[in-house]
């Protein structure tokens, strides 16, 4: 096998939804997807090989995704304790995006989606690799040099939603004017 394969480890909630995201996964033929049932397992595995991108689910039974995430950032027999973590979930509490921030969890998917979502997620996520590590312990994504988001320019005539025709018009004035859409 040629050294460029990057390796893929998916634990996910249930065997069914491990299978079609390995499924989709090894569908690119860049990545090396190997299927997890257990974290012990997964852990075992991450001593011995490098892991690039690590697919986990919140929704599963046992140890919660952000213990896990914790443990493979502390435990200095892990060969990839800077994994880019990719969690998934059904949704997310206060909390969940509290102990996701700290475990150093790079990104967090809305369940049900796509499995091809999940495949350009890993692909995006190989191609910035904007895992960073610091003296002071904070593990993940890069922020400080973001790009702030465009805006939708809205257009006279245009529709500025995904409704053909709104049920409700907002024709509420602008609490601060000049912060129109």
């Amino acid at each position: 096998m040629p050294d460029s394969l990057k390796t893929v480890a998916v634990i996910a909630a249930t065997p069914a939804l491990s299978s079609i995201l390995t499924m989709v996964l090894a569908g690119d033929a860049r990545l090396r997807v190997r299927q997890f049932d257990s974290d012990l397992a997964l852990l075992a595995y991450m001593r011995l090989a490098p892991v690039d991108v690590l697919v986990c689910d919140f929704d599963r039974d046992g140890r919660p995704a952000y213990e896990m995430v914790e443990a493979i950032r502390l435990d200095n027999s892990i060969e990839s304790q800077e994994v880019q973590v990719i969690a998934l979930t059904r949704t997310i509490t206060p909390p969940m995006r509290h102990q996701s921030i700290s475990a150093g969890i790079d990104e967090v998917l809305i369940k049900p989606m796509s499995p091809r979502h999940l495949l350009q997620r890993v692909q995006a996520r190989l191609r910035a690799r904007p895992v960073i590590s610091t003296p002071s312990g904070y593990r993940g994504p890069e922020r400080r040099n973001r790009v702030p988001p465009l805006l939708p320019l809205v257009q006279q005539g245009r529709r500025a939603s995904d409704n053909v025709v709104q049920l409700f018009p907002d024709r509420r004035k602008p609490r601060h004017p000049g912060l129109e859409h």
